[in-house]
């Protein structure tokens, strides 16, 4: 997936929004205030070549996490995240896209069983 289909998709998701806490350079996804994703260029926007590939963070199980940096070189610990709870995407193609659409919806399912459950309910309904 390059940059523009996997930012369609996590917007795709109920009640996702982008915003730019952290400046022009890292997209931060969030559903209902939560964040559940980053995507920047290089290390949190620090790509000056135009070369460099993009970086999302997802959010993940910590056992899964450490499985999936073990089977893709592409999966890295998260930069400037907690490294237990969430990884780095290196989207250089050497990832398959349906693995990727995997990790974006296990993000967003993860933060959303964090919520209430009247919020929980009433993203679940757009599922």
């Amino acid at each position: 997936m390059d940059y523009t289909q996997v930012q369609q998709y996590l917007l795709s998701k109920p009640f996702t929004v982008q915003q730019y806490p952290f400046g022009e350079g890292v997209a931060v996804f969030k559903v209902k205030d939560k964040m559940f994703a980053t995507l920047a260029v290089g290390k949190m926007g620090k790509g000056d070549d135009g070369k460099q590939d993009w970086w999302m963070n997802l959010k993940c199980d910590p056992h899964e996490a450490i499985m999936l940096r073990d089977i893709f070189a592409a999966v890295i610990p998260s930069y400037h995240m907690n490294k237990v709870h969430w990884n780095t995407v290196i989207l250089n193609g050497s990832v398959p896209q349906g693995e990727i659409a995997r990790m974006i919806d296990n993000s967003f399912n993860l933060v959303v069983s964090k919520m209430t459950k009247k919020d929980q309910q009433s993203i679940v309904v757009h599922l």
